[in-house]
């Protein structure tokens, strides 16, 4: 434990920020964790309505550089394309 007061606010702070950087996080895997259920569940039409919501959490954690922002484009990328996919596999 430190004795430096100004060390001691800092790691109070960076405790306060792990904490809402890891729920952020959480939010955003468990949104795309329900879009990929419902689309192995076959509802594409669900799954659209999903996306949307899905993006908008990847462009907030890509903003506030919890995740790198390629590493979000990437994951809207293959998400968008898995419902595609599944769209055109409905269909067919």
């Amino acid at each position: 434990m430190p004795n430096i007061k100004s060390t001691i606010k800092r790691m109070r702070q960076n405790e306060k920020l792990r904490l809402r950087n890891r729920a952020a996080r959480s939010v955003v895997r468990n949104r795309i964790k329900k879009l990929i259920r419902t689309l192995k569940e076959g509802q594409v039409a669900e799954a659209e309505n999903l996306f949307p919501s899905v993006c908008s959490a990847l462009d907030s954690a890509a903003s506030s550089r919890l995740w790198h922002p390629n590493t979000a484009s990437r994951k809207k990328s293959r998400l968008s394309k898995l419902i595609l996919k599944t769209k055109q596999a409905a269909n067919a």
